[in-house]
């Protein structure tokens, strides 16, 4: 049996290794654009590869139907992962909060094993091989690339992912191909992403960074809450916080929804105990410029615009400052509001969202319910993970699935 496999991202590799070493027997070639194989997979966990979770649920994702993983993620379980990486010669290193890392703590390290693993499998690498196109015609898939054709294919795998990261080549040509054989999807979205807002402060803010309770707010309704790093920017908010955010803001955004988000300074301390901590400052060195006191709490770039909003005078004393400007710097401290305009885009995003409607592949094999020996795996399917391994642990599972049905 002839297998052509679209991607060598982390889901068809496992994809072309599952099968192969099911059936020997099976001619199988891994395409893909680059000039090497696993570009995301380098890319991940800034260069350390953080390779999977070792605690995931379908909870873990978003989608039209996100329980559409749980099938996979039970079948190739982090159990289950961890023994494929032993398999290899990959050690892992898990960490407290559940990320995964290889303990050579180097993402090359991941991308050399697998691609001796394939070789020494016999499977058939093509790099630099952007496809084209690909046709069925009397149940064989011929596949076409800017230079070459390949013909007579039992079956196909579309595993090259969608849009996020275009400088490593990504592209939603997976959703053309997919067009194709009957197949609709979701519009996609740069997901794990920093976000532009209304009101970027004329850059007065970028560089400021603070550990910070992030409130999502979609048509005025409190949709997550999210603590972490916020960092901001020349065009809005990044950070930890911001990423993780960004899913749910993003998505609704692409369905043209009003999105808001509300920065809590100070998570840990309430609106009105903030503002008697502020008075007591006040009271203390009432000789002293309101803005500089301020700086004793907040960075000295935020105590400025900080006032300004409040509509308080930049000279204005302490002693000058009335109860109510007190309570309007402790509820814009404790409720920092930014309506979100947009997104860095796909150049900076770390994974897509959107892709391959699920409802139309079989969550048990991921093969097309539309189309005979055509299979779908990884990030081009409308499946998107939360930050910390998730997307990679999806590929793998997904793709594991795609090998074990292609190796019967």
């Amino acid at each position: 049996m002839k297998i052509a496999i679209i991607g060598a991202g982390a889901a068809g590799i496992i994809a072309a290794i599952t099968a192969k070493r099911l059936n020997k027997n099976l001619h199988i070639d891994l395409f893909d654009a680059n000039k090497g194989i696993g570009k995301k997979i380098l890319a991940s966990g800034n260069g350390r590869c953080n390779i999977s979770n070792s605690k995931v649920t379908a909870k873990n994702y978003l989608g039209e139907n996100p329980d559409f993983t749980s099938f996979a993620l039970k079948e190739f379980d982090f159990k289950a992962f961890e023994k494929f990486c032993k398999s290899i010669g990959l050690l892992l290193d898990i960490k407290p909060s559940y990320k995964v890392y290889p303990l050579s703590n180097e993402a090359k390290s991941v991308t050399n094993l697998l691609e001796l693993a394939l070789k020494e499998l016999d499977v058939n690498i093509y790099l630099e091989s952007m496809i084209s196109d690909i046709e069925k015609i009397n149940d064989k898939f011929n596949i076409s690339t800017q230079d070459n054709e390949y013909k007579a294919y039992d079956k196909v795998v579309i595993s090259n992912g969608l849009g996020a990261a275009p400088q490593l080549n990504a592209n939603e040509s997976g959703l053309d191909f997919a067009s194709k054989f009957g197949h609709s999807f979701n519009p996609t979205y740069p997901s794990l992403v920093g976000l532009k807002t209304d009101n970027t402060y004329n850059g007065k803010l970028q560089g400021v960074k603070k550990e910070c309770n992030v409130s999502l707010y979609v048509n005025g309704n409190l949709e997550q809450e999210i603590f972490g790093d916020v960092l901001f920017t020349s065009y809005g908010v990044s950070g930890f916080a911001i990423l993780d955010i960004s899913q749910l803001a993003v998505l609704n955004l692409s369905q043209y929804q009003d999105v808001k988000i509300a920065i809590n300074f100070f998570p840990k301390i309430n609106r009105n105990d903030l503002g008697d901590q502020i008075q007591t400052l006040f009271k203390t060195i009432p000789s002293q410029k309101a803005v500089d006191i301020i700086t004793g709490m907040v960075s000295n770039k935020i105590a400025p615009v900080l006032l300004d909003i409040c509509k308080i005078n930049i000279d204005t004393k302490a002693s000058e400052i009335n109860a109510k400007q007190i309570k309007a710097l402790a509820y814009q401290l404790n409720q920092w509001k930014l309506k979100i305009t947009d997104t860095q885009g796909f150049g900076h995003a770390e994974a897509s969202g959107g892709g391959v409607r699920t409802a139309e592949v079989d969550n048990k094999t991921y093969e097309s319910k539309l189309c005979k020996g055509l299979y779908f795996a990884g990030e081009v399917l409308d499946i998107v993970g939360n930050r910390g391994g998730f997307n990679l642990q999806f590929a793998w599972a997904s793709g594991y699935l795609v090998g074990k049905n292609l190796g019967k």
